[in-house]
């Protein structure tokens, strides 16, 4: 890193704030819990849009995908794609009945919808599951982005990062998160863009990228710049991905907290499904913009030999994105690409603070104190973010022992994939049928929780330690044995028919809800589509156009694979 690199960091902090700062200026004369916790409720298509894509993107996907890419997991832009269709049901479908029962919160709708256990279930599972996961894993990221591309120490950067975001989120609330969001999405878009863009050049064009990928991969080439699988793969089979993946991705994209929370702010329906639709579109980039430079990192080293060799000489696949900004990028356009990185870090480490201490305030605090004033209950979102902040860097030094042991770690963040079931479940049906009712909803998530769990439980025991000692042992062919070897997209469609069921079970055998309770939340309650006038058609051609896209890169990536 030169000293423009460093200046170009420096630059986008001072971005940052200065956004944060003028977007909030109003709201922190006008004090009020809907200015502070949804925006105002006047959030444009454009900031909506943009905010729930750069919310999304974190390590994961810098780090994360394209490393899937490098070896040979291009398979994994599928959930990229589908999160583009995902994102359509919930802007025609989710939204308008989100916005109509006018809730702050996601389980604040499951209580009026269903009963209180229900809001009480979603809310501690949320919380704990952001501290769990999306806080720690974002921290830990943006600590290592600081060391290995900036030379600033492990800890003084997981400081800088906590406390830099915490700041601007804890004073602006929603409204500063979705606005850096926007100015993040752009510095993101553009790092990416300027990674894949020197990477083919210093390749020699598309032609030398599949060459070269057919002479280093051997056998595994079929998997570079192919979407598809056949059912029988063990990670992700076709079936799992059409079948299962859409499962996780209405639980996310449609009930999460962390997601939605945008869509609340807009200032009208019609703008929440426009910010929905230009989201999807902008879902359609991850795959050439962070998938495809892993591919062009395997192509890479395999022309040279040591690009992605560590200090030891093995092959770290994950370290493709940061070889290839350090080994190809000019000076400057390492600090964007480095700005980039810690865009996508800090929006998604706002995004949840923000959600936490909505959820705190909201599903807690109000709760216990209905009577509290506005300026007390944003007073309360603030102190609940910092309390988030102290308790990222408390964080700090147990992540580093959990991400070196790798196990403990894995098996935390799995746990999303087994809660979200139930969770989607109850959410999808509760709108589509007005039987379901509050006794079935909480039968259905408990069961739920309590299979997925067992689910986590049983394949950490039969998982080799170190040592290569198994905990556990089942009986070959067993039921058990079964389930714990399913693949994981094939069990979240298990457990989602099993949560169906249990819940249209429990809720035909009790009395159905009082209509009046309902009224505005089901299908059966009203016109789904309000106010919106002439756009509607607009808004129809460009979810039509997106739905071509789509076909258009399975098809694409279908027959492009590499032989």
């Amino acid at each position: 890193m030169s000293i423009l690199d460093y200046a170009i960091v420096f630059a986008y902090f001072i971005l940052v704030f200065a956004v944060a700062f003028f977007v909030t200026k109003k709201e922190r004369k006008e004090v009020s819990s809907s200015g502070y916790f949804l925006g105002g409720k006047n959030s444009g298509w454009f900031v909506i849009g943009a905010s729930l894509f750069a919310s999304n993107i974190g390590s994961e996907h810098l780090i994360g995908l394209a490393g899937s890419g490098s070896r040979g997991d291009f398979v994994n832009g599928q959930f990229e794609i589908l999160a583009a269709l995902i994102l359509l049901l919930l802007g025609w479908f989710f939204v308008p009945f989100y916005l109509r029962s006018g809730v702050f919160t996601m389980p604040e709708f499951l209580e009026k919808r269903y009963a209180r256990g229900a809001r009480n279930y979603l809310s501690i599972i949320s919380i704990v599951a952001y501290i769990l996961t999306k806080i720690s894993v974002t921290i830990f990221a943006g600590a290592l982005v600081f060391e290995q591309l900036l030379g600033i120490e492990f800890w003084t950067g997981a400081v800088l990062v906590v406390v830099a975001t915490g700041v601007y989120t804890i004073f602006g609330g929603l409204r500063a998160v979705v606005y850096t969001d926007m100015v993040q999405m752009f510095v993101l878009i553009g790092g990416a863009v300027v990674v894949t863009y020197f990477g083919i050049s210093e390749l020699g064009g598309w032609s030398e990228l599949r060459a070269s990928i057919s002479a280093g991969a051997g056998s595994k080439s079929g998997d570079y710049l192919n979407l598809w699988r056949p059912s029988s793969d063990t990670n992700y089979p076709w079936t799992g991905i059409l079948f299962g993946a859409p499962i996780l991705g209405v639980w996310y994209w449609c009930t999460d907290q962390f997601i939605v929370q945008r869509v609340l702010s807009a200032k009208d329906q019609s703008n929440a499904r426009k910010g929905t639709i230009f989201a999807a579109f902008l879902k359609l980039l991850p795959i050439f913009l962070f998938v495809l430079p892993g591919v062009v990192a395997f192509a890479l080293h395999t022309q040279d030999g040591t690009l992605l060799l560590d200090e030891s000489g093995k092959v770290v696949h994950d370290a493709a994105l940061p070889s290839m900004v350090k080994n190809y990028l000019p000076s400057g356009l390492r600090g964007l690409v480095a700005a980039g990185l810690l865009a996508a870090l800090m929006s998604s480490l706002s995004s949840v603070f923000n959600s936490c201490s909505t959820l705190f305030t909201f599903d807690f605090f109000k709760i216990w104190r209905p009577e509290t004033s506005d300026r007390k209950l944003v007073l309360v979102g603030q102190l609940s973010t910092a309390i988030l902040v102290v308790i990222g860097l408390l964080w700090i030094p147990l992540m580093e022992n959990m991400m070196s042991e790798g196990g403990l770690f894995k098996y935390l963040q799995s746990i999303q994939a087994y809660i979200s079931p139930p969770i989607a479940a109850v959410f999808l049906f509760g709108i589509l049928s007005r039987r379901v009712n509050s006794r079935g909803a909480l039968w259905a998530l408990w069961s739920g929780f309590i299979i997925g769990v067992g689910r986590l439980v049983f394949e950490f025991l039969k998982t080799p330690n170190q040592a290569g000692e198994i905990y556990f042992q089942f009986p070959h062919d067993s039921i058990l044995s079964m389930i714990v070897d399913m693949n994981f997209l094939h069990f979240a469609l298990l457990l989602f028919m099993i949560c169906s069921f249990v819940l249209f079970g429990i809720s035909l055998t009790s009395t159905q809800e009082e209509s009046e309770k309902i009224d505005h939340l089901t299908v059966g309650s009203g016109s789904v589509i309000t106010g919106m006038g002439n756009s509607v058609r607009n808004d129809i051609l460009l979810s039509i156009i997106l739905l071509v896209a789509v076909a258009v890169v399975w098809i694409v990536f279908s027959t492009m694979g590499i032989a």
